[in-house]
């Protein structure tokens, strides 16, 4: 592509970190400034020479990194080809380095300390950028992702950018980090499921390939970042300082520069898992069949398809800055190449040979790499039989960067349309030498989480799946997935995997009917699809994965119809027509056993064109083409859920066994520790870095060890709960509605301080406040309480303080709310939606059908003597919601947590003033008063000691 920089010298200049493309004329050089990170060209390197001095040379730029206040450059200081494709190199990352652009002696210490790790390298025969092909030898992407990078190792330089340096070493036991805090038992147990924990067999017992424990995968020690102290790690000046802002909670904390080193360490283990793909002359974003043959001369960037663009946020202050030439578009996924070698005229088979044909597919893979069809050396290649043709396969998958993320963190699908997991998969065949006189064979595959709105708890070991809002909302969202697949692909045959039975059937049956209902409807979105209901493990069990053939006898000749895509001379002869899509729950296992077995019969068809059968060849083992798909889906796996794939020893060696299951076992166990200790940071840091939240997602993640889920507006969300509300708790015509908001509120009412909260709607009308208990997950409403405006004594807002675990949550400016008192009367009501599943302790007063009412009764003993009841005094105590949300561009109101309460008070006054009679001479007593419902000081007092030392475990763990 022209102008793209495909090697560049990095060093400090006095104002700014400079970037000097080598080897390009012309080569305009950028420096990002270190006061405000502009980016600006420059004509001259300022007097420093190429090479000399403190710089070290990368291969690409990642992108900048801004937090806080502290900015960071990422790039690449090493790589390796994997694949090529038409001629044009494909690249996997496997070393970045973060450089500081806080000032000149940051940035200086820190390539310094690059330059030396790489010359390190040079001396012991790595020079880190392997520009030799890899001759389609496997690549392994699965077990890069989980090591972790020795804590001994690791270089204090971007701590220094951060924070003053301390002497501070260390010298304890993981046991003493643990107790003393300065290690997360994250990094313990990553430590310990690293490669140095694990042996070669127990590595294989996970399902990992053999060269993950050789020396040719990449250590992702071995990258050149001076990479930041484990988060724990703060110097003394540091910790001193949060401890004194916790305790007297006077002044915010900025808690994104706290986990800032949590960050930094999390985004080197990304981009040095071998997860990252790129190419300087290919796109590597479109599959053959969508490649863009017209306006080649525009920056790559231009042509990429944004849904594989991953680092699209990252590097946009170079787009943004006119500096395109820098701009690098990276993509997450898998590729991997191999060659192979089939008998055009194979010789007659005995009766022997044709009888074993139909078992040769389930034998195991050659030991002897020596007789493999591909090998240079093999007598059969290189003697006397003319008849051989070499082939060259390539599989690449795509992971979208919609809903990107973990295992039970993200799950199902968004309110635009886009699931979890979405990866498009190119199997790719083609001549070794991509000569446009042979046919190019492209045919594409996609996987997908079920597309419903659905979550489920990382907690259990087998989490039950949980619905979530309402078939109307679920649907919207559902035929927004279709209409996209239909758009890309054509027609779509959707193949579920789930199980019919049991826990998964409930997500499967939603699919199913919203499958069913779009087939059955007039849109021409609904005629492109076709839904089979295969449940694998009913069909496979007893290990008998074979038997995925049943399903390919069902939805085989959709598949043919489909076809795949030609391309002859440079030209498109032939298109795939329509796209399997295939999911199960995690669209990994069962997924990729399906996907391998699809690619595989392709395989044949198009071999078939070449006038090859694949069925009588002489040599049936095939272990090349099993291998590349259990690496594909070892990668996928890896990637979302922290884990090799499993079922892979049947894709690698079509056997199943009792050891394989036991190997399945192992890896089930280390995707829930994954599930339940470091997905949360790490899910907060992937959204943070692809730009769908903003730095306020760590302060989340501090205060509730959770972060927030991008893919569903809840202003919308909001919005229809305070109008689905009024429509329903509403039953006056003549009562005028007057305003709507979503606050928090106890989850036993009339109370204060009980915990936890919930998020309920508050409805106010000319005559009346209601509010409103509602069920965010089905989008009902549970039970609503409706108070006469006339019997509202006070309201009182200010200081609302629920915990003080974390500083957001002990932020006095931030943490308000109201309480209203009332004389509960014979015109308020409580009553409860029975068929709304709640848990609420309420009436059983059906809220749609029953019509009685809940007054406050009158005391026994009052009863007994005659007297009226006096009016009982009750509480509704709410709080408000944050008025920051780490949604980017999430339309959030401007209003701060006080500025709203008060609007909201002013309402309530207002309408109570209105209808209130005032005898003449009479003052009228201010109904609004200000002061603390629960203060700091209160809050402190309420926060026992175990709360605090639970919180400070979670901590210890997640963070």
């Amino acid at each position: 592509m022209p102008g793209l920089v495909r090697k560049l010298v990095i060093f400090a200049a006095v104002d700014g970190l400079v970037l000097q493309p080598v080897g390009q004329r012309p080569a305009p050089a950028a420096k990002i400034c270190y006061k405000d990170n502009s980016i600006v060209p420059v004509l001259k390197d300022g007097g420093n020479e190429l090479g000399a001095g403190k710089s070290f040379e990368a291969f690409g730029i990642v992108g900048l990194l801004t937090v806080s206040k502290s900015s960071f450059l990422v790039s690449i200081t090493k790589r390796r080809q994997v694949a090529q494709i038409h001629g044009k190199a494909i690249y996997v990352i496997t070393g970045v380095a973060l450089t500081p652009l806080s000032t000149q002696a940051a940035a200086d210490t820190s390539i310094a300390h690059t330059q030396t790790t790489l010359q390190v390298r040079t001396g012991n025969g790595n020079d880190g950028s392997d520009e030799s092909d890899t001759n389609g030898e496997e690549v392994d992407l699965s077990a890069a992702a989980s090591d972790d990078v020795d804590d001994d190792e690791i270089h204090p330089t971007l701590a220094e950018a951060i924070s003053p340096p301390n002497e501070h070493t260390r010298t304890s036991s993981v046991a003493e980090d643990v107790i003393s805090l300065k290690g997360g038992y994250g990094r313990f147990a990553q430590k310990w499921f690293s490669r140095k924990g694990w042996t070669v067999d127990q590595r294989r017992n996970l399902g990992l390939t053999a060269s993950n424990s050789g020396t040719s995968t990449p250590n992702v020690k071995d990258t050149s970042l001076p990479a930041a102290p484990p988060p724990q790690e703060l110097p003394t000046a540091e910790q001193d300082k949060v401890i004194e802002v916790r305790s007297k909670g006077t002044e915010a904390r900025d808690v994104a520069a706290s986990l800032l080193p949590k960050l930094l360490y999390y985004s080197q283990m990304l981009f040095s898992s071998s997860n990252f793909f790129f190419s300087y002359d290919y796109d590597i974003t479109r599959s053959i069949s969508n490649q863009r043959r017209s306006n080649s001369e525009l920056p790559l960037y231009t042509q990429v398809d944004s849904l594989f663009f991953w680092n699209r946020h990252l590097v946009s202050p170079f787009i943004e800055a006119g500096q395109t030439s820098f701009v690098l578009p990276l993509m997450q996924g898998f590729i991997g190449q191999r060659t192979f070698e089939m008998d055009t005229d194979p010789p007659p088979l005995d009766g022997t040979e044709k009888a074993s044909m139909e078992l040769l597919d389930m034998s195991p893979p050659r030991q002897s790499s020596s007789d493999e069809p591909g090998d240079s050396n093999s007598p059969r290649s290189s003697g006397g039989r003319k008849t051989l043709k070499s082939f060259l396969i390539t599989l690449i998958s795509r992971r979208s960067v919609k809903r990107a993320g973990l295992r039970y963190l993200r799950r199902g699908i968004d309110e635009a349309g886009h699931t979890a997991n979405g990866v498009e998969t190119e199997q790719i065949l083609s001549d070794p030498s991509w000569d446009a006189a042979h046919k190019i064979y492209s045919f594409v595959q996609i996987r997908g989480s079920i597309p419903v709105f659905f979550s489920q708890s990382p907690y259990s070991f087998k989490p039950i799946p949980q619905l979530q809002h309402s078939d109307e909302f679920n649907y919207r969202a559902f035929y927004k997935h279709m209409a996209q697949l239909t758009s890309m692909y054509g027609s779509v045959q959707l193949a579920n995997l789930v199980e019919k039975h049991g826990a998964e059937a409930i997500v499967g049956a939603q699919f199913e009917k919203f499958a069913t209902k779009l087939i059955e409807s007039d849109d021409a979105v609904g005629k492109q699809i076709a839904f089979e209901w295969f449940d694998f493990h009913a069909a496979c069990r007893g290990m008998k994965f074979e038997n995925i053939s049943l399903l390919l006898d069902i939805i085989g000749k959709k598949l043919d119809q489909f076809g795949y895509t030609v391309e002859l001379d440079g030209n498109q002869v032939a298109k795939q027509q329509g796209v399997l899509r295939a999911n199960c729950m995690d669209c990994l296992d069962r997924t990729n056993v399906l996907q391998s077995a699809c690619g595989r019969r392709a395989l044949e068809f198009q071999l078939k064109e070449e006038g090859i059968d694949m069925s009588i060849q002489p040599d049936q083992i095939t272990s090349w083409f099993n291998t590349l798909w259990a690496d594909n889906g070892d990668a996928v796996s890896s990637q979302y859920a922290s884990t090799a794939a499993m079922k892979g020893d049947f894709t690698r060696t079509r056997k199943r066994n009792f050891q394989g299951a036991l190997k399945d076992m192992g890896i089930s166990i280390s995707r829930f520790y994954s599930g339940i200790v470091n997905d949360f940071f790490s899910q907060a840091a992937i959204d943070f870095l692809l730009g769908n939240v903003t730095s306020t997602v760590f302060e989340d993640f501090e205060a509730n060890l959770m972060s927030v889920d991008p893919g569903t507006s809840m202003q919308k969300l909001r919005e229809q709960a305070i109008e689905t509300c009024q429509k329903l708790v509403v039953a006056d015509d003549h009562e005028e509605f007057i305003g709507g908001w979503t606050l928090l509120t106890p989850q036993i009412p009339n109370t204060i301080k009980s915990s936890p909260f919930e998020e309920s709607v508050l409805i106010l009308t000319d005559v009346a406040l209601y509010s409103c208990r509602f069920d965010w997950t089905t989008e009902k409403v549970s039970s609503f309480e409706r108070i006469d405006l006339q019997h509202i004594t006070t309201i009182k807002y200010g200081t609302y303080i629920t915990s003080t675990l974390s500083a957001a949550q002990g932020d006095e400016s931030r943490n308000v709310g109201i309480v209203i008192s009332y004389r509960a009367g014979e015109d308020d009501i409580t009553r409860v939606n029975t068929r709304s599943m709640s848990n609420t302790p309420r009436s059983d007063t059906d809220l749609l059908g029953g019509s009685s009412t809940v007054s406050p009764p009158a005391t026994t003993l009052q009863n007994l003597l005659g007297r009226p009841a006096a009016p009982a005094t009750k509480v509704l105590a709410l709080k408000a919601l944050p008025s920051r949300s780490a949604v980017a561009d999430s339309g959030q109101s401007q209003l701060t947590e006080i500025q709203q309460v008060k609007s909201i008070c002013s309402e309530i006054e207002r309408m109570v003033l209105h209808g209130q009679v005032v005898e003449v001479g009479t003052e009228r007593k201010d109904l609004v008063v200000n002061g603390d419902i629960i203060s700091l000081a209160d809050a402190r007092k309420n926060t026992g000691l175990l709360s605090q030392l639970q919180h400070q475990l979670k901590k210890l763990v997640w963070a």
